[in-house]
This record gives C-alpha cells, sequence and structure tokens, in this order.
C-alpha cells in the first residue's frame, strides 16, 4: 500500500484551471490598484495647482488677529491676474459746504425779502433798517391788547403800531422806528415799532395791529404781501427820558421815547467823557455799575446827530419829557 506522502495529486483540466485563476486575479488587482493610485495622484495634482481651490476639510487657514495696536491685517496676495481698467477711475471731489452760523447770528432773508443795501451816508450809523431802501415781506396782524410790547414803551392809545420780525428788531434797534407800509393794490398806513415778532416771524414780516392790518386788506385775508420803508415824520412832539423801575446811582437803565428816527446809541458823562451803555432786548440801556447815572445823557440818531440832555433826574419808572428832537430826514 502506497504511502500518503509519495501520492502525486491529480492533473485533471479543473484542476489545472483552478491553479491559473489566482495568479490572474492577484495581477489585475495590482494594475487596478496602480490605476487608481495614478489617477489620485494627478488629481491630488491639479487641485494643488488651481489658484481658486478651497482648502482641504480639516486643514483650515487661521485667520489673522490684529493685536492691541489696531496694526491692519497683512493680506494675502491673490496669485490670478487682475484686469487693468481701461480708463482711470476719477478721484471723487468733496462737496463744499458752508457753515453754519455762530449761534446769534441773524438768518438770512428769503429770496421773497430783499437785503439791506449798505448805509448811505446820510445815516453812518444804521443797521439792519436804513433809509432810502423798501423791503419786501407779509403783513400779518395780532391781538396787541393795551398796546404794550417788547419795547417797553408802556400802554398806549395810538392804534398805528406794529411788531418787526426778530431779524429785523435787533435788539431793539428797530423800537420807535416809523414805517410806512404798501400793500400790493396800492393801499398804505404808517406805523411805529412797538413791539418784536418773534421766531419763524421771517426777515421782512411786520405783524400789524388789527387797526393798521385793516387800512391795508380785509381782515379774512389774514396775510398779505407787502413792502415798507423807513420814515422819518416831519412833525414830533420832544422826545422823553425814562428810567427803568429799580433804578439808582449804583444801577440804572435808561430808555428814549418819542423819538423822531431810530436811536443807535445812548451816552452817560463819566468823569470828563462819554460812556457808551449797551442795549438790552428790552429796549432800556444799562449801567450795571452806576456810572453816569443821573448825570448827563448824550443820543445819537441813526444819522449821526447826538442831543445832549442834562437835568434828568432818577425817577423810576417816570416819564420825563425834555426840550430836544431830532431833526426830520
Amino acid at each position: 500500500m502506497a504511502s500518503p506522502t509519495n501520492r502525486r495529486p491529480s492533473r485533471s483540466p479543473r484542476h489545472l484551471g483552478s491553479h491559473r485563476g489566482p495568479h490572474s486575479k492577484r495581477r489585475t488587482a495590482l494594475v487596478a490598484a496602480a490605476t487608481v493610485a495614478a489617477v489620485a495622484l494627478a488629481a491630488t495634482a491639479l487641485t494643488a495647482l488651481r489658484p481658486d481651490s478651497e482648502p482641504t476639510a480639516g486643514h483650515t487657514t487661521p485667520s489673522p488677529v490684529a493685536d492691541a495696536r489696531s496694526t491692519p491685517a497683512p493680506t494675502t496676495r491673490d496669485p490670478r491676474p487682475k484686469p487693468k481698467p481701461s480708463t482711470p477711475a476719477a478721484t471723487p471731489t468733496a462737496a463744499k459746504t458752508t457753515p453754519p452760523p455762530p449761534p446769534g447770528t441773524p438768518s438770512a432773508p428769503p429770496s421773497s425779502a430783499r437785503a439791506p443795501q449798505p448805509a448811505s451816508a446820510s445815516a453812518p450809523l444804521a443797521g439792519r433798517i436804513r433809509p432810502q431802501v423798501t423791503y419786501e415781506g407779509v403783513a400779518t396782524f395780532y391781538d396787541t391788547g393795551n398796546g404794550d410790547g417788547a419795547c417797553l414803551y408802556g400802554p398806549t392809545d395810538d392804534v398805528m403800531t406794529a411788531a418787526m420780525n426778530h431779524t429785523d428788531y435787533e435788539t431793539a434797534k428797530a423800537c420807535g422806528a416809523y414805517v410806512r407800509v404798501r400793500a400790493a393794490g396800492g393801499a398804505s398806513v404808517t406805523v411805529r415799532i412797538t413791539n418784536e415778532c418773534p421766531l419763524p416771524c421771517a426777515p421782512g414780516q411786520l405783524d400789524l395791529s388789527p387797526e393798521a392790518f385793516a387800512e391795508l386788506a380785509a381782515p379774512s385775508a389774514g396775510r398779505i404781501p407787502v413792502t415798507w420803508t423807513l420814515l422819518s415824520p416831519g412833525s414830533a412832539a420832544p422826545l422823553s427820558i425814562r428810567y427803568k423801575t429799580g433804578s439808582s446811582s449804583h444801577w440804572c437803565g435808561i430808555q428814549v421815547v418819542g423819538h423822531r428816527n431810530p436811536v443807535a446809541r445812548l451816552e452817560v458823562r463819566q468823569g470828563n467823557g462819554w460812556r457808551q451803555l449797551p442795549r438790552t432786548e428790552y429796549n432800556y440801556f444799562l449801567s450795571e455799575q452806576g456810572g453816569g447815572c443821573g448825570g448827563a445823557i448824550r443820543i445819537t440818531d441813526i444819522y449821526g446827530e447826538a442831543l445832549t440832555v442834562d437835568g434828568v433826574a432818577i425817577r423810576p419808572d417816570v416819564l420825563q419829557p425834555t426840550r430836544v428832537q431830532f431833526a426830520a430826514h
């Protein structure tokens, strides 16, 4: 009986076929794996060469962080070429702006209001309201009550009065001025400025007494376009002086009443000279330290005429007539 170790295996066609199969399959698998590796390597190289490729997931690039000095972070240069503009970009030009006026500056008159002309030689001390200038604006009316107003002239029976707009009122320089107001239809009336029409009354606007407005138009009109000019009345009684309530030799306020022309300044005798007093919006000239109170007073109108008044005692809130008046113009 033969030994199992000396038995030779059978070499039937089935066994031969099965013997070649594993080697052939292994070669085919190796070729396929090499091909796949080559394709993957080529794809990796192409991806790395693309300038606009996105970072691979899981390998994000940290963004630069500015330090406490707020130094701008360096920018990464883009390898892609940038197209050149066909024409250079225009440099924007900053628009010129006009700075706002400082507080207290009068507002510019609207297009409907005529700007005052330079003061003529005949009225060197005139302010905004000047002779021989026609102003354009609107007229309204208000309840004047007893006739008193911002100028503090006190109650009056004179019904032909008006309030001047805030801009042309000009810290009471308009107080006591006479103006002739004319409507578009030709009707006119002369009024005396005794009050101020506060903002939003526009430059050129006059707020008349009801009686004065009725001379120009029916009250139902309410608001009408007008022109007006400064007057120097032909006849006027002597002007008066009034010391304000509370005045004494240590402090006083002085007011001029009934002047033919607008008052430009008021001075008091102090020592061997004259000292000009500041004017308030309520139409009194103040000597806050009492200098000149009870002494000689010099009053000058917009035409430069100066009147000197002596012997006016400090009698608070009493209207004291004088014997002088400005000349007519």
